[in-house]
């Protein structure tokens, strides 16, 4: 059996999508952009967008009953992979250690223009 999640807290879904799906205790978020919920605006900039995806993928993860440190395997979408740094120092900021398994792949373009997507696998209790 499979749960959609939802909350005002991050971005309506820009498509055919879930903002995330729990099945038993798996909890796949979707790829969250730099979108601000309250206007659906793409923040300026590399870091505000960086912040603006982990506040989003946070706040759809409180909506599972879970946090981000229950992240088992995070993706990582970038249009100049020379944002990889500030990626990995923001990240810090919204991760504990154990810190979960990742990739970061460079992409040629992404949905509304946004210069970073990820999302998120999270392992939670029953």
């Amino acid at each position: 059996m499979k749960q959609a999640i939802y909350t005002a807290e991050a971005p309506q879904a820009i498509g055919t999508y879930s903002q995330a799906v729990r099945a038993a205790n798996t909890v796949y978020l979707s790829g969250q952009i730099g979108l601000d919920p309250a206007t659906m605006q793409l923040k300026e900039g590399i870091d505000a967008q960086i912040r603006q995806v982990f506040a989003n993928l946070r706040a759809v993860a409180a909506a599972a009953g879970a946090s981000l440190d229950d992240a088992v395997k995070v993706n990582v979408s970038l249009t100049d992979l020379a944002n990889f740094g500030r990626v990995n120092e923001i990240m810090a900021q919204f991760f504990n250690q154990p810190y979960p398994a990742r990739a970061a792949v460079g992409v040629a373009a992404l949905p509304r223009g946004a210069l970073v997507e990820i999302e998120a696998i999270l392992v939670v209790e029953s």
